[in-house]
C-alpha cells in the first residue's frame, strides 16, 4: 500500500465472523489447482460458471459471456476524489461497451472500515469484489470461508492476469491449496517512518535525525522555536505507535489492537506481552516527558485531524508515513506549499534492516456472496491489464488530473499548463489492489528521495516472516475481546503520555490486562506463531 497513502499494517479487524457465514461456506476441489507449468489442473476447485448472472456461452466462441448486462458491486479502502463521480462515469461507460457491466464502487473510510469490513463478509451482503489484505486479516478470513475460491475461475475470466502473476504470488494468496484473491503486482517497500519539517531543522540549527534522541531534540526545537506550532499536531497515535513498535524491533501480532509481540526480528520464538517488558516501561515514561512538553495536544487520542494536515497548515512539523506515502506526500506538499522543504527519517534506520510487503499487502479478493464472479474477474482482468483503463482508475481523467510528457511514461500532474488551488489534490482512489508494474507511470516532479530509499531498503532486505502468520483469535475471542477494551481504555492514554502518573497509571494497566486474559491470548499466539516457524523451518 502506498499506504496510502499509508494503510495501516497495525489495523486489527474483529474476530470472527458469524456463525451463519461459516455455515454457508463450503468448500470446492481440492489441491492447490496449480500443474508445475502454472496451468491450471482438471482438480481445481472453483464456480462453474452456472450462477444466476451467468449464460451458457457460445458453444464455439470459447469465450465467457457477457449477453446478460451485470452491475458489480465493489468495495475499496480509502476515501473517494471529488471528482470520483466523472471517472465512475467514465468507466462504466466503457465497461459497459466492453463488458456489458457497470459497477458500483462503494468506499469504506479509514475511520469505519475495521467494522464495516467484517460486517461485509459476515453478512452475506452481494459484494462481487473487495480490497483485501494481509495485514487486512485476509488469512484467517480465508480460513473461515468468506472468501470464494477462485483457482477454477482464473484461467478463463482473467486469462492475461493469471499468466502475468509470478507464482510466488499466487502462493501468498493460497490458503489450503486454494487462491483466494488477486495480488498486486507491484514490488514495493513500506516501512514506517516520519516527515518533518526539514527547512525548520536547518533554521533553528537542530541535529540530523538519525535516531530517537534527535527526534526528541527535533520536536522539542520546533516547539520552543516555533510559537503556535504543535510539533504532531492532531492525531499522534500513528507517530508514536510505530516508533515504540520500530524502536524496539517488536514484532506486533494482532497490530495495534493487539499487545502480544515477537521482541525482535532475530528472536521471532520469543514471544511475549510487551506491556510487561522494561522496554515498554521506559518508553511510556519517556512519552510522558513527550506530553509534558507539549509535542502533541492533549486531546490528540480524540482529535480526527491528520498531522499532515498541519504540516501543510504551517502549524505542525511531524507526520507518520510509510516510505511511498511519504514520497507521494512531500510532491503534493512541493505543489500547494514550494517554500517548504520536508525531509524523511525511515525507522529501519534504527536497526538497519528493511521487510519487503508481501504481495498479499493489495489484493483483490471475491467474497463467498458475490453474485457475478465471473464477470468481476473479466473486469479486473481489463482493469490491472489495459492501459487506458489502468490509467482512467489509477491516475484519474487525462487533461483533467493529469498529462502525459512525450516520452509515454511519465505524468505531470497538475495537468502541463493548468493552475489550481492551494487544496489541489492528485487523483487518488485507493488503487493499491489492482496495480500492475508495467502499466504504471512515473511522475514528473516526484520526490527523487524515494528512489534512493528503494536501493537502502532493497540492499538491507530481509525475508517477510511474519506477515503470513495466520491468526483466528477465535479460541480466545472472549479474552481477545475484553484485552482490545483495556488497551484503547489503559494502553492508549498511557502511550500517549496523558496519565498523572505513569508508574502507577502502568501497575494498573498491567493489572486490567491480566484480569482480561492476555495470558491465555499469549499461549495461543505462541503455539499458532511457533507451528508456522516449524513449518518453515524458522528458529
Amino acid at each position: 500500500m502506498n499506504r496510502k497513502i499509508a494503510k495501516r499494517m497495525s489495523a486489527f479487524v474483529p474476530l470472527t465472523l458469524t456463525a451463519a457465514l461459516l455455515a454457508a461456506c463450503s468448500g470446492g476441489g481440492s489441491g492447490s489447482g496449480l500443474s508445475n507449468n502454472g496451468a491450471a489442473s482438471p482438480s481445481a476447485g472453483g464456480n462453474d460458471g452456472s450462477s444466476p448472472s451467468a449464460s451458457a456461452p457460445a458453444a464455439d466462441s470459447g469465450k465467457p459471456d457477457t449477453s446478460k448486462k451485470v452491475e458489480l458491486v465493489w468495495y475499496v479502502l480509502g476515501d473517494a476524489h471529488q471528482d470520483t463521480p466523472k471517472v465512475l462515469a467514465e468507466w462504466n461507460k466503457r465497461l459497459e461497451k466492453d463488458l456489458n457491466t457497470t459497477v458500483k464502487l462503494n468506499f469504506t473510510s479509514w475511520n469505519e472500515w475495521q467494522s464495516k469490513y467484517n460486517l461485509l463478509l459476515a453478512s452475506g451482503e452481494k459484494v462481487d469484489m473487495l480490497f483485501a489484505s494481509s495485514w487486512a486479516d485476509f488469512y484467517k478470513y480465508a480460513k473461515q470461508g468468506a472468501f470464494m475460491d477462485l483457482t477454477g475461475l482464473l484461467p478463463k475470466y482473467a486469462p492475461q492476469t493469471w499468466e502475468e502473476v509470478p507464482k510466488d504470488d499466487w502462493d501468498t494468496a493460497t490458503v489450503g491449496g486454494k487462491i483466494y484473491a488477486v495480488p498486486n503486482t507491484n514490488p514495493e517497500y513500506t516501512p514506517n517512518g516520519i516527515v518533518y519539517r526539514e527547512d525548520w531543522r536547518q533554521e533553528l540549527g537542530l541535529p540530523e535525525i538519525k535516531d530517537l534522541d534527535s527526534i526528541e531534540a527535533y520536536l522539542d526545537g520546533v516547539k520552543k522555536g516555533k510559537p503556535g506550532v504543535t510539533p504532531i499536531g492532531g492525531k499522534a497515535w500513528n507517530e508514536v505507535y510505530t516508533l515504540f513498535t520500530d524502536y524496539y524491533d517488536f514484532k506486533v501480532y494482532g497490530g495495534e489492537s493487539g499487545v502480544i509481540a515477537s521482541t525482535s526480528y532475530d528472536k521471532p520464538r520469543d514471544i511475549v506481552v510487551y506491556p510487561f517488558t522494561s522496554q515498554f516501561e521506559e518508553f511510556v515514561k519517556r512519552m510522558k516527558t513527550w506530553a509534558d512538553r507539549g509535542f502533541w495536544a492533549s486531546n490528540t487520542l480524540s482529535s480526527q485531524t491528520e498531522a499532515g494536515d498541519l504540516i501543510k497548515a504551517g502549524t505542525g512539523a511531524v507526520y507518520w508515513r510509510n516510505a511511498p506515502g511519504a514520497g507521494g506526500f512531500i510532491t503534493d506538499v512541493s505543489k500547494t506549499n514550494p517554500d517548504y522543504k520536508l525531509g524523511y527519517f525511515p525507522y529501519t534506520r534504527f536497526h538497519n534492516y528493511a521487510i519487503p510487503t508481501l504481495p498479499m499487502a493489495n489484493a483483490m479478493a471475491v467474497p463467498k456472496s458475490a453474485a457475478n464472479p465471473e464477470r468481476s474477474l473479466m473486469v479486473l482482468d481489463k482493469l490491472r491489464n489495459d492501459p487506458t483503463y489502468f490509467r482512467l482508475m489509477t491516475y484519474g481523467i487525462e487533461g483533467t488530473h493529469y498529462s502525459i510528457e512525450a516520452d509515454g511514461k511519465t505524468i505531470v500532474t497538475p495537468p502541463a499548463g493548468a493552475t489550481v488551488a492551494k487544496d489541489w489534490k492528485n487523483y487518488d482512489i485507493a488503487s493499491w489492489g489492482w496495480r500492475y508494474k508495467p502499466n504504471m507511470l512515473d511522475q514528473k516532479g516526484s520526490w527523487e528521495g524515494l528512489k534512493a530509499l528503494n536501493e537502502e531498503f532493497a540492499a538491507e532486505a530481509k525475508p517477510n516472516i511474519f506477515d503470513p502468520i495466520t491468526m483466528d483469535y477465535a479460541p480466545v475471542k472472549a479474552e481477545q475481546a475484553a484485552v482490545n477494551q483495556v488497551i484503547k481504555q489503559y494502553g492508549q492514554p498511557l502511550m500517549m503520555g496523558l496519565v498523572k502518573d505513569p508508574d502507577k497509571a502502568l501497575e494498573t494497566y498491567r493489572s486490567k490486562l491480566k484480569a482480561a486474559g492476555v495470558d491465555k491470548i499469549l499461549a495461543y499466539v505462541q503455539e499458532q506463531a511457533n507451528a508456522y516457524f516449524d513449518e518453515k523451518g524458522i528458529q
